[in-house]
């Protein structure tokens, strides 16, 4: 079976021998195709009636796996148009990762917009979490990244001075932590903090989200294998398009 409006055919089944309800597994092979990119932003379903045709389904079975979409915000019904893929949620593990690699591997087509480039005295903050003097002079970085044409974080890096060379070209064609390794330094260890703000004026524009929209927040310090402080990392990410997950194991 395919899915109506997409560029190459999308395979979708349904085991009727399952105990899993119809619509959820139908819910799922959409929202998996939407987070790979297989739907990808733009792409329509067709009518709830085409799709039922097209899979043996009744049409309450694919409306219900439909909504459930819809309520997660991938997907928007338009009359006349039909059901419409808005956007996936990129839902990053927590690891030692950077936002390119998790977004190119889940298919996104990651790109990034240097805005600074440049070094500046280290604050407080900064020379606290690198372990130089106050006011000495660091590198920052802040870039905007995208996937599939729409902003999804505006990233802040502090880096030691002398570490490696930034060149702006080069950083927006790949990750930070590609041209660090490719530099030799090795990535060992992190300490991170994940909460919430809203968005200031800046990163309103910067994310295309109204002023006071909620906002994902990421602080990470970065190690080598020395142990040295190599990177601090302050990150904000659109709350709707992005997720954290957490492994949680019970203590013995």
């Amino acid at each position: 079976m395919t899915a109506h409006g997409t560029d190459r055919p999308l395979p979708l089944s349904v085991d009727r021998t399952s105990p899993v309800p119809l619509y959820f597994q139908l819910a799922q092979q959409l929202e998996a195709a939407v987070e790979q990119g297989r739907l990808a932003p733009g792409a329509l379903l067709g009518n709830e009636i085409d799709l039922a045709a097209r899979l043996g389904l009744s049409r309450p079975t694919v409306r219900q796996a439909i909504q459930s979409l819809v309520d997660k915000g991938l997907m928007v019904r338009r009359r006349g148009v039909g059901t419409q893929v808005v956007h996936s949620k990129v839902r990053r593990p927590l690891e030692l990762s950077s936002l390119y690699d998790d977004l190119e591997a889940a298919g996104q087509r990651p790109a990034t917009s240097v805005l600074r480039n440049t070094t500046e005295p280290a604050t407080a903050e900064v020379a606290a979490a690198l372990g130089v003097a106050e006011g000495s002079e660091v590198h920052l970085v802040e870039r905007l990244r995208s996937a599939h044409g729409e902003p999804m974080a505006l990233l802040r890096n502090h880096l030691p001075p002398g570490l490696l060379s930034l060149v702006t070209e080069e950083l927006e064609a790949t990750g930070l932590y590609r041209l660090m390794r490719a530099s030799g330094v090795t990535l060992h260890s992190a300490r991170q903090s994940v909460g919430a703000r809203a968005a200031d004026d800046r990163q309103a524009r910067a994310l295309a989200e109204p002023v006071g929209a909620p906002l994902l927040t990421m602080e990470r310090t970065t190690y080598d294998d020395s142990g040295r402080a190599v990177e601090f990392g302050s990150h904000v990410y659109r709350a709707e398009r992005y997720a954290f997950e957490f492994q949680l194991l019970v203590r013995a």
